[in-house]
C-alpha cells in the first residue's frame, strides 16, 4: 500500500510504500535529507516525528538517546512507514541532490599507498556523467565478488574526471579479494553518489577536518575542493594514524599548505615508538583539544573509524559546535533490523 510522507516546510508530500523507511522514501523521491551511515549508528538522519503510523528498527543509543526519543525524535533510516506520516527537520540545512548514476568503470591504476592501503583509480566508460559533492561516497561492485557491494568515499574532487578510492586491505572479505584479483583494465560497477557529509560551500568560517586511516579519502576531497573554490576561512586538517607506516598522502597535503596559507596540516601518530622524529603523537582528538579552547563558528568534517568519529564529535560539542555544525562519515557496518517499537 502507498502512503503520503510529509516533511514540514516542503511544498509537496511524497509517496512511501508499506515498510519503506522514511529515508529511503525521501531519497527515492529526490528529496534532500541529512544522512550518513544508513544503519542506525551515526544520528545524521535524526528528525522529529509529528504524526502517523511507524515502526522503528534497531539503532544505537549513541545515535538516538532515550531522552531524545522521549521528545519524539526518530532516525529516518530506521523508521518504517505504515500509514500517512508527517515529520519535521531539526534545523535548516544546505542540501544538495545529484542525479543517481550506475556506471561501468575501467581500472586505470592500482597502487599501494601503505602496507595495507591501495589507491584505486577509474575512468568512466558508460553511465556518466558523474556529479557529486566533495565528501560523498559511492557503491562499488566487483566481478570477483558480485554478491558484495561496498561503500567507498571518493578521494578525488568533483572537478577531476578520474575517480579515486582508498581501500584498506583486510585479511578476509571483499577487500582481500580486491588486493588479490583487481588489475588494470578490469571493469567495476560504480553507483552513486551517496552521503550528506559533504562540503558546505556557503560556509564562510573556519573548517576543521579530522581523518582517521582511509578516512583521509573524503577529507582529501573536501579540503582540495575548498581550496579550489577559494574558501578563504582557516582550514585545520588533522590526520590520525596508528603507526608511522600507516601515514600516507602527507607530502601532497604539505604541498597544498605551502601554496595556501589558510591551510594547516597536523599528522598525529598514536604509537609513540613508531613515530618519526618531531611527529605529534597520541590520539588525534587530543591534538585538536590541545590546539583549540573554542571552535564556535566552525564547520567540522569527520571520517574514519567509529570510535574516532564518536570521540571527535564529543570533543567538538564541548568546544562549542552544535550537531548541525558536525558532518560525520564514520565507517560503520550495517546492523540487523528487527522491529523494536511501534507507534
Amino acid at each position: 500500500m502507498t502512503h503520503l510522507l510529509t516533511v514540514d516546510g516542503d511544498v509537496h508530500p511524497v509517496d512511501a510504500e508499506d515498510g519503506e523507511t522514511i529515508l529511503d522514501a525521501l531519497l527515492r523521491n529526490g528529496v534532500g535529507f541529512s544522512y550518513s551511515c544508513q544503519a542506525g549508528n551515526c544520528g545524521s538522519c535524526k528528525c522529529q516525528y509529528v504524526s502517523g503510523e511507524i515502526y522503528e528498527l534497531e539503532y544505537s543509543e549513541h545515535a538516538l538517546a532515550p531522552t531524545e526519543r522521549a521528545r519524539n525524535l526518530v532516525l529516518a533510516c530506521r523508521t518504517q512507514v505504515w500509514g500517512d506520516v508527517r515529520i519535521r527537520r531539526l534545523s535548516a540545512e544546505e542540501f544538495v541532490m545529484h542525479p543517481s548514476r550506475v556506471m561501468s568503470c575501467r581500472v586505470q591504476a592500482v597502487e599501494a599507498l601503505t602496507h595495507d592501503v591501495l589507491r584505486l583509480r577509474f575512468e568512466i566508460v558508460s553511465g556518466g556523467p558523474f556529479v557529486f559533492s566533495a565528501g560523498q561516497f559511492a557503491k562499488l561492485q566487483f566481478d570477483f565478488a558480485p554478491e558484495a557491494v561496498r561503500d567507498y568515499s571518493m578521494a578525488n574532487t568533483p572537478d577531476e574526471r578520474r575517480l579515486e578510492f582508498h581501500v584498506r586491505i583486510r585479511p578476509d572479505g571483499v577487500s582481500a579479494k580486491i588486493g588479490e584479483h583487481l588489475k588494470v583494465g578490469d571493469h567495476v560497477r560504480i553507483s552513486g553518489p551517496f552521503g550528506t557529509s559533504y562540503l558546505r560551500e556557503k560556509h564562510g568560517g573556519p573548517i576543521v577536518v579530522i581523518a582517521g586511516g582511509t578516512g583521509l579519502a573524503p577529507i582529501r576531497s573536501i579540503v582540495r575542493a575548498a581550496l579550489d573554490r577559494n574558501m578563504m576561512g582557516p582550514i585545520h586538517l588533522y590526520f590520525g594514524a596508528r603507526e608511522e607506516r600507516d601515514v600516507y598522502g602527507e607530502a601532497e597535503l604539505r604541498a597544498w599548505a605551502r601554496v595556501h596559507p589558510n591551510l594547516r596540516v597536523h599528522v598525529v601518530v598514536s604509537e609513540l615508538a613508531s613515530a618519526a622524529p618531531n611527529r605529534r603523537t597520541g590520539m588525534v582528538t587530543d591534538a585538536v583539544m590541545q590546539d583549540f579552547a573554542t571552535l564556535v563558528g566552525a564547520n567540522a568534517y569527520l571520517a574514519g573509524p567509529p570510535a574516532m568519529v564518536d570521540a571527535a564529535t564529543e570533543l567538538l560539542l564541548a568546544r562549542g559546535l552544535t550537531r548541525s555544525d558536525i558532518h560525520a562519515d564514520a565507517f560503520y557496518s550495517a546492523v540487523a533490523a528487527p522491529v523494536l517499537t511501534a507507534v
